[in-house]
């Protein structure tokens, strides 16, 4: 049975407006409507590329969204940041209607956006409860029956008599997801929120989210950032990219795509041109890649395998290439190099260049590869910042799946022995 059901479902936006913009577009609208024409500001906009300035003032947050859900399905949301997760939610809740499209949904729906959304702040933290129960069609009863196990979840009962515009963020979401996964809701909503809480609180909501779905046989979407989450949690997964559904598809294939389509590219390869390859009179770089040893998706446990192909045009030289791996904060990993002709005995033609990172070498983070070729250990022949960068997925360590602080995440063999009082 369907829980979801978006067909052609777009949503755009007026950049700098509150609205539907000036009078003039809205009695525009309403003249085409009434002879049954289209609506003629649909025919404009631009994909919503933050990157760009762009020369239309209409974007399309969605474009053409279409997807189903079954009952029990538990949905992980996917992409980087604009890419249209939030709006997907805020349409999927009823938030805000699409431009275009329909959504069709079987049973209530429950969601837990952005800190402010569904509590209206002057109420206190008990009405609201009440207040979101009977909006989902509860009974007072029913939510009474709730109301006890709710507050213990949230942790906030010492001020759950208190308006709720008192409470810190982390108290908000806190009591807001506790309202959302308890009250008798058949579809669970979840966007990136949880990032306000602490790793204790995460990994509860985590663990209620996952009997919901297991448990309960309800139904779930869920945006997050957090890659380790989604693959524990979420059976399939939707990845978007710039307003458009770019796949859909098991959960873990759908990490793999979000990665291939990273801005910051694993692999380059020319084009079958050397001319227009990366390089110089001195050097042609043919191909730079950067692959997990196993599996398919690069994390902490797969290793990376590094490949460089190049073209030399200097014969008779000592060769030599660096490779300098930075994170995120530029801080420097490794600087590492290794010759290629060691005796001035280059010669003219193809090298190929390998080696493997192993696993635990890397904790989770986005990283960037810099490479440099060098004549004799003094003279710079060629040398080329960010060529490739790659990002490594966090994994699961016990029941906890947070990101742990440090460079590196190495696993050790322990030995353990115990010698007694």
């Amino acid at each position: 049975m369907l829980a979801l059901k978006a067909e052609n479902i777009s949503k755009q936006y007026r950049l700098g407006q509150v609205g539907t913009g000036t009078l003039s577009h809205d009695l525009n609208r309403f003249w085409h409507k009434v002879r049954g024409k289209e609506d003629p500001y649909l025919k404009i906009g631009e994909t919503n590329d933050r990157t760009k300035k762009g020369n239309s003032e209409y974007v399309w947050s969605l474009r053409d969204i279409n997807f189903e859900i079954k009952q029990g399905d538990a949905i992980g949301i996917i992409g980087r940041n604009g890419a249209g997760k939030s709006t997907l939610l805020k349409l999927l809740s009823k938030v805000t209607k699409p431009t275009t499209g329909q959504i069709y949904t079987n049973g209530r729906i429950a969601s837990l956006l952005e800190v402010g959304t569904g509590f209206h702040p002057e109420m206190t933290g008990r009405e609201n409860v009440f207040l979101n129960g009977a909006i989902l069609g509860m009974t007072r009863k029913e939510i009474s029956r709730k109301f006890d196990e709710i507050v213990d979840f949230s942790g906030v009962e010492r001020y759950i008599d208190t308006p709720v515009k008192r409470y810190s963020s982390g108290m908000y979401v806190r009591l807001a997801f506790a309202v959302a996964a308890h009250l008798e809701s058949e579809i669970l909503i979840v966007d990136e929120v949880l990032a306000v809480g602490d790793a204790d609180f995460q990994k509860k909501c985590l663990g209620k989210m996952n009997d919901v779905a297991k448990g309960e046989g309800r139904t779930i979407l869920f945006v997050s950032h957090n890659m380790t989450a989604v693959k524990e949690l979420c059976n399939k997964g939707i990845l978007l990219s710039q307003g458009t559904l770019a796949y859909e598809g098991d959960m873990l294939n759908t990490i793999i795509e979000y990665q291939k389509s990273s801005s910051t590219t694993s692999h380059y390869h020319y084009n079958g041109n050397i001319n227009e390859a990366l390089g110089n009179e001195n050097i042609k770089i043919k191909e730079f890649s950067v692959q997990p040893i196993h599996g398919n998706l690069i994390d902490i446990d797969s290793g990376v395998h590094v490949k460089l192909v190049f073209e030399n045009y200097c014969p008779n030289i000592t060769l030599d290439t660096t490779f300098e791996l930075k994170n995120y904060e530029e801080l420097v990993i490794f600087h590492v190099g290794s010759f290629v002709a060691d005796n001035n005995d280059s010669k003219v033609g193809e090298y190929i260049v390998e080696f493997d990172i192993p696993s635990g070498s890397l904790n989770a983070g986005n990283y960037y590869f810099k490479l440099y070729f060098g004549k004799d250990q003094s003279v710079l022949m060629y040398g080329i910042d960010n060529i490739v960068g790659f990002e490594v997925e966090n994994v699961k360590v016990g029941n906890k799946m947070h990101i742990y602080p440090g460079v590196i995440r190495p696993s050790f063999d322990y030995k353990i022995n115990f010698h007694g009082k």
